[in-house]
C-alpha cells in the first residue's frame, strides 16, 4: 500500500505513556473482562464502557495527549491514512462534512466521553466526542485474529471508524438509536448490524476514491484490497463467536457475519459510490 508520500492531517491526539485513566480501585480486572467481551462478541464499546463503569464505580477521566503527527512510522501511518479519509470524504460532500475531532492513539486504557475505553475493544469511535480511539497493539491483534497485520488491513480498520463518524454527521446513527427505543434486543441488533456493515461500505468507497484526492500518493496496489477482505472476514460475528465460545448465536449479531463484512467492503469498493452504502438499511 502507498502512504508515505500523503499528506501529514496533525489530526492525532497522542496520549501514549499517559496514565490509563479512572478504573475505580479493585474494578479494573472486572473492567477489563468486559472490555474483552466487548471485543470478541461485538458489543458496542459505548455499551461495554458504561456496563464497566457500572460494576466498578469507576468515571472517565479525559485527559487530552499530544495534537499533531506522530514521529514514528505507525503514529505517522494513523496521521496520514486520516488525513486521506477526510480528504476524500470533503471531496465528496463539501463543507457538511467535518473531520473527527481527533484520532486517540492510546496504550491500555483511556478516558473518553463513552466512558472508560479499554484496548480490548479493538478500535471504536466515541459519538460523544467525535473522536476515534485506537490502541496500536490492536495491529498485532490482527495477526491473532487471521487478518494478517497488513498496512491495508490498518487502513480498513482506521475507515470504518471514520464511517462511523460519517454516521453521526449524516444522521444515521441517530436515526438508529431512535429506532432502537421501541425494538426488542434481536430486531435492534438488526440495525446496529445494518449500521456496521454501511461503515465496512464506507471504507471501501474510501479506498477505491484514496488515489484521487492524494494524486496516487495514498492508494490501494495488487492485493491490498484482498488483505482488507482478510480482515472483514476475521472479525465477523460468527468468527468471533466461534473463536470465543465454540457456538454461533445469529440472533446476537452486531456487527454482521464474515460474508457479510466482505461483500459491502467490496460492494463499496467496487462502486465507489456512497449512496450504495445505504442499501445495508433495506428491508429495516
Amino acid at each position: 500500500m502507498r502512504w508515505k508520500g500523503g499528506r501529514s492531517g496533525g489530526g492525532v491526539e497522542d496520549r501514549r505513556g499517559m496514565s490509563g485513566g479512572a478504573i475505580a480501585a479493585g474494578g479494573g480486572g472486572i473492567a477489563i473482562i468486559v472490555a474483552i467481551a466487548a471485543y470478541f462478541l461485538g458489543i458496542d464499546p459505548n455499551v461495554a464502557s458504561g456496563i464497566a463503569n457500572q460494576i466498578t464505580g469507576g468515571g472517565a477521566q479525559q485527559r487530552e495527549g499530544t495534537f499533531g503527527t506522530p514521529g514514528d512510522e505507525e503514529g505517522l501511518f494513523v496521521d496520514k491514512i486520516g488525513a486521506n479519509i477526510n480528504d476524500v470524504w470533503t471531496a465528496t460532500y463539501g463543507d457538511s462534512y467535518s473531520p473527527p475531532a481527533a484520532v486517540v492513539i492510546y496504550e491500555g486504557g483511556t478516558g473518553t466521553a463513552c466512558g472508560q475505553g479499554q484496548a480490548a475493544m479493538g478500535p471504536f469511535y466515541c459519538p460523544g466526542d467525535r473522536k476515534v480511539y485506537l490502541d496500536l497493539s490492536f495491529w498485532r491483534e490482527l495477526d491473532n485474529l487471521g487478518a494478517g497485520n497488513t498496512e491495508a488491513a490498518r487502513a480498513y480498520v482506521l475507515a470504518h471508524e471514520f464511517g462511523h463518524h460519517m454516521q453521526v454527521l449524516n444522521g444515521r446513527s441517530q436515526q438508529v438509536q431512535q429506532a432502537q427505543r421501541s425494538l426488542g434486543q434481536e430486531d435492534g441488533n438488526r440495525y446496529s448490524v445494518a449500521l456496521e456493515l454501511q461503515a465496512d461500505c464506507y471504507a471501501g468507497v474510501w479506498a477505491v476514491n484514496a488515489p484521487k484526492v492524494s494524486d496516487n500518493q495514498v492508494a490501494f496496489e495488487a492485493g491490498d484490497l484482498e488483505a482488507g477482505l482478510r480482515a472483514a472476514n476475521a472479525i465477523g460475528d460468527d468468527t468471533l463467536q466461534k473463536r470465543s465460545s465454540g457456538r454461533v448465536v445469529p440472533e446476537a449479531f452486531t456487527h454482521g457475519s464474515s460474508a457479510q463484512r466482505m461483500e459491502w467492503l467490496q460492494r463499496g469498493f467496487q462502486t465507489g459510490d456512497p449512496a450504495v452504502c445505504d442499501g445495508t438499511f433495506a428491508g429495516l
